[in-house]
């Protein structure tokens, strides 16, 4: 059956769009250019892994703030502001002279970023009520698009010599034109649940699992955003030419997957698309394992990628669905405890692989991703997925 989607709507998902493009958009120009803010500070590899650190830790602030600057204020008003001060932050990377200050900047842009996280995911949720249907993975895709773009102006901007600072102006006037351009259509907080300010709210038992499985997720994402990279250097022994070969089909299948993925989920339900992207994620790690050649670790990074493609939008999807919390606490909570397995997945790895070897610890991730399966069991029992 065709459901007639209104003009306005139309427009909603364009603009609500436009800003998830934004953030992996100014994510990505970021990581461009850390090898420029290294060399200029004259950071040792360890030195620049804890200065790393403040970017997480400013994440990790905002995320109980969240939720309640989103009551407060709405989520329109926080989804603009976040998306201002974002980018214009990223400005003040490159200006800092010293460590200290740039761990204070790292993590005011966690922070901003962040917001604009849960401020976009709880308009998508408001849309994709309007909608009827699934469509949040198509708001991650074009996240995952421009982080696509913003890596490939970096390199541009690097091989042209034009400095990091110089380079992230660009970026800041570009999201300030998409911003005055689309501000106006996203939606009204009145058109979005949001509830009273809230300094805390305690998930129930459907966030509670919604969380989990966006952990095991995210351990596999952080991985292989972390990891990939080493194991084609030491275990598959790919020429240097092909290091990154992995981490390109981990993330052009997962920026496939998650355009396709709306029309799976509408076709073939949540629960079925989230057991089977457990078993891709499993397969995928292990074909790697056990066949270490180039070839074929590279075919188990698509199986990975295409794993991984839709878990988040789909819990996000269906935390923003909850009977007993506000989309914006709910995705708040979710958020909250998949991202602390984006930040576990890749020391464990390291602690494995220093105590055993790269491979079994890619088997343990493995088993993580695997998870996904067995839990997508257990949401009938606790959440509507109608």
């Amino acid at each position: 059956m065709n459901i007639s989607i209104p003009v306005n709507s139309r427009l909603n998902r364009i603009a609500v769009s436009v800003f998830f493009f934004i953030a992996g958009l100014t994510s990505s120009s970021w990581a461009s250019r850390i090898p420029d803010v290294k060399d200029k500070l004259h950071l040792s590899d360890a030195g620049l892994g804890g200065i790393l650190f403040a970017l997480p830790v400013g994440q990790l602030i905002s995320m109980p703030l969240s939720g309640w600057l989103i009551s407060k204020f709405g989520s329109r008003q926080l989804l603009i502001w976040s998306s201002i001060f974002f980018p214009l932050t990223l400005i003040m990377i490159p200006l800092a002279t010293t460590s200290w200050l740039l761990i204070i900047i790292l993590i005011a842009f966690g922070l901003w970023g962040n917001l604009l996280n849960i401020s976009m995911n709880t308009q998508a949720v408001g849309i994709e009520s309007m909608y009827g249907r699934s469509i949040m993975a198509s708001f991650h895709g074009l996240w995952s698009i421009a982080g696509f773009s913003g890596a490939l102006l970096g390199s541009i901007f690097v091989s042209t010599d034009i400095p990091p600072l110089y380079h992230f102006v660009v970026i800041a006037i570009l999201i300030s034109v998409l911003i005055s351009g689309f501000y106006k259509f996203t939606l009204p907080s009145s058109n979005v649940h949001e509830e009273k300010p809230k300094l805390f709210v305690k998930p129930d038992k459907s966030i509670l699992l919604l969380g989990l499985i966006a952990f095991f997720c995210m351990i596999c994402e952080g991985s292989m955003a972390d990891w990939s990279g080493v194991y084609f250097k030491s275990v598959v022994n790919a020429p240097e030419k092909f290091i990154t070969l992995g981490y390109v089909c981990f993330t052009g299948t997962m920026a496939a997957g998650r355009f396709l993925g709306d029309k799976m989920i509408t076709r073939f339900g949540f629960t079925n698309i989230l057991k089977a992207s457990g078993c891709m994620i499993a397969a995928g790690l292990l074909i790697t394992i056990t066949l270490p050649y180039l070839e074929t670790a590279a075919i188990g990074c698509l199986l990975v990628g295409a794993g991984v493609s839709c878990v988040v939008p789909m819990v996000y999807g269906l935390a923003g669905r909850s009977s007993n919390m506000s989309p914006q606490f709910a995705l708040a909570a979710v958020s909250t405890i998949g991202f602390l397995g984006f930040l576990a997945g890749p020391p464990i790895i390291g602690f494995i692989a220093q105590l055993s070897s790269l491979r079994w610890s890619f088997a343990l991730i493995a088993c993580m991703g695997f998870s996904t399966t067995l839990l997508a069991g257990s949401l009938k029992k606790v959440i509507s997925l109608n």
